[in-house]
């Protein structure tokens, strides 16, 4: 078993009511690690403790911030999460390509590819002269290529091993809630509406959520509720473009393109780090 297979299978127990009080013997015997193996292994990979998860861990905040009807954004500025080292995602410097300049420019698009690891599991990075164009998490190598090509099907693609090592580095930091150390460039390519919600998303803050009507009304859609959430499920640029943020009104995590068990754990991961950075659970940190 991978090791974010076996985390991941680890945070959704700790999600459950079980879980929230289980002892750390319990859940390290059930990641088949010793405690003391499994307690490092989780505090490299989610960066808190399992007990320190155990007490920040509540979607329950999801749902309490969604009935409050909150905006996005004012929901971010009032959780303390303005700060320099908070604005992960806004961190990003954005170009957009039009239906018609792809079409003009595709013969001549050189895209290079490579697969990288990152916290949430192994993750296809594209990238043209522009910026990144792609980021996909990999359950199915060749499915992932496969959708490579669907989305931009005129473009040179070729595999260069390590040519996003940078890329996966700095975006593992931003995975693990750290302060971002470079700018990432990327290329989008979409109707004016799909640009104005994935902008949209990048302003949804590390730890904070969306629903999609208050998505729709960050992008300046309101009344486009439907066609907001089939651009937030079209996103190309996986984490990066923060969709894994936009829950139903009801609270329900909801369906993600790259597996709603994934989504979970990011959402978990997310707001038990939030809930130790911000004080709102005790701020201790285990010695690895």
């Amino acid at each position: 078993m991978d090791t974010y297979t076996r985390i991941a299978r680890i945070i959704e127990f700790l999600a459950t009511d079980e879980g929230r009080t289980a002892p750390l013997r319990v859940v390290a015997d059930r990641a088949g690690l010793s405690p003391f193996h499994f307690q490092r292994l989780f505090v490299e990979w989610v960066g808190i403790s399992p007990k320190d998860f155990q007490q920040a861990l509540t979607l329950v905040q999801a749902k309490q911030l969604l009935a409050q009807r909150i905006p996005v954004l004012d929901a971010a500025i009032s959780s303390g999460l303005s700060g320099p080292s908070r604005m992960h995602d806004l961190f990003v410097g954005l170009e957009s390509m039009t239906p018609g300049e792809y079409r003009d420019a595709a013969a001549s698009l050189h895209i290079r590819w490579s697969f990288e690891a990152t916290p949430f599991g192994r993750t296809l990075f594209a990238s043209t002269g522009r910026g990144l164009c792609r980021i996909a998490f990999v359950d199915d190598e060749a499915q992932a290529l496969n959708e490579l090509r669907a989305v931009w099907p005129g473009a040179q693609r070729v595999a260069e091993p390590a040519a996003h090592r940078d890329a996966a580095q700095e975006l593992s930091r931003r995975m693990r809630g750290e302060a971002p150390q470079q700018s990432l460039g990327v290329l989008l390519k979409g109707t004016p509406l799909r640009i104005k919600v994935w902008e949209a998303l990048l302003r949804v803050p590390f730890g904070g959520l969306a629903s999609y009507s208050s998505l729709a009304a960050a992008a300046g859609e309101p009344r486009a509720v439907r066609a907001v959430a089939s651009c937030v499920a079209d996103n190309p640029l996986a984490y990066l473009i923060p969709c894994h943020r936009v829950i139903r009104n009801s609270g329900a995590v909801g369906d993600y393109h790259w597996g709603s068990q994934r989504k979970t754990v990011m959402l978990a991961a997310e707001q038990a780090l939030t809930g130790i950075r911000t004080g709102a659970a005790p701020a201790r940190r285990a010695q690895a």
